[in-house]
């Protein structure tokens, strides 16, 4: 029996810090449950909220879990506790990726300004501005990925022309591909009790340069109702990678990614995800350019409007059924 005391409040507090975190096509595919005896959370995928075709592997649903994941390590430290985590403690539990112990500490939170900004945080997919990222900013950022086990490669003009194109004809393959483009439209509709996918103000334009190739999330269903504007001109592109490409490592890649998105965040800096050329595996090897890494982001850098919010789960609709919370007092 843990002496840990976590109250409701403070539950359902690490709960929605946790789901603040982004989630490929703003499916949320996390369920969690506290277990009250050693004061564990432990986050379970949801598998019907996978994408079927988008994501055959869940590789995608994986990072997102460890988005949040991480997200619930910073909220689990800004409260005073340490964060005992374990990535995919029971292999015959294969849904249970991960658990987080609230340990007794008197350690005071170490970065503070990461839990203000996952509250603040949230994919922008409108244009930046040609103002670029300082490089004191993009070195703390590829600190961040390193803390977590990852690399974050942030690629010359030459490299970014080429990375661009891979994700252009990634998305270009997956507007043809009828099952894909009907499951992308299936995430897009406007907030509901679910609070789930994307509302469609928070896609935004597409580049009327023909540079950047933001996703189409309606996949060209009526094109003559797509809004262009111009995008910047020299994009800062990030490739966060992993040195292998285990289900572990996905999780790494997930939480790597918050953390830099977080600092980039803190620092006022936006990000739009690129997750397209990742969808198709010969596409994904040349991300990478012959080094020994698995490629598991890419995601644009820079400053510009925040962009509407996507709907988040309540803490109560998360937790799993036999997760008792009593009424707030």
């Amino acid at each position: 029996m843990s002496s840990t005391v976590l109250d409701v409040p403070t539950l359902e507090t690490l709960i929605s810090a946790s789901v603040a975190a982004p989630s490929i096509h703003n499916t949320q595919p996390w369920r969690f449950r506290l277990d009250p005896d050693t004061v564990t959370l432990e986050i379970r995928a949801v598998a019907e909220r996978g994408l079927r075709h988008t994501d055959p592997t869940g590789r995608a649903l994986h990072i997102s879990v460890g988005c949040a994941l991480f997200n619930l390590r910073v909220a689990v430290a800004h409260c005073g506790w340490e964060p005992v985590t374990r990535r995919l403690p029971r292999p015959d539990e294969p849904d249970l990726l991960a658990t987080v112990r609230l340990a007794g500490t008197t350690r005071p939170p170490t970065a503070p300004k990461l839990y203000d900004a996952l509250w603040r945080r949230h994919s922008s997919r409108f244009p930046f501005s040609d103002r670029p990222v300082p490089a004191s900013v993009l070195t703390e950022l590829s600190e961040a990925a390193h803390a977590e086990g990852a690399v974050l490669d942030l690629p010359g003009p030459m490299q970014t022309d080429r990375l661009l194109r891979l994700t252009r004809e990634a998305e270009q393959r997956n507007t043809a591909d009828t099952g894909r483009a009907v499951e992308s439209r299936r995430w897009v509709h406007p907030p509901d009790a679910d609070s789930l996918g994307m509302p469609p103000e928070a896609i935004g334009p597409q580049d009327s340069r023909e540079r950047i190739p933001v996703r189409d999330f309606r996949a060209h269903r009526h094109p003559t109702a797509l809004a262009a504007r111009p995008f910047e001109k020299r994009p800062s592109i990030a490739v966060l990678s992993t040195p292998h490409d285990r289900r572990t490592d996905w999780l790494r890649a997930g939480e790597a990614l918050e953390r830099v998105l977080l600092v980039a965040t803190a620092h006022g800096v936006r990000a739009s995800l690129l997750h397209q050329s990742l969808e198709w595996p010969d596409l994904r090897e040349q991300l990478i350019d012959g080094r020994r890494e698995f490629a598991q982001m890419v995601f644009r850098l820079g400053y510009g409007p925040q962009g509407p919010v996507s709907p988040r789960r309540t803490a109560r609709q998360v937790l799993a059924e036999d997760t008792r919370l009593a009424p707030h007092t």
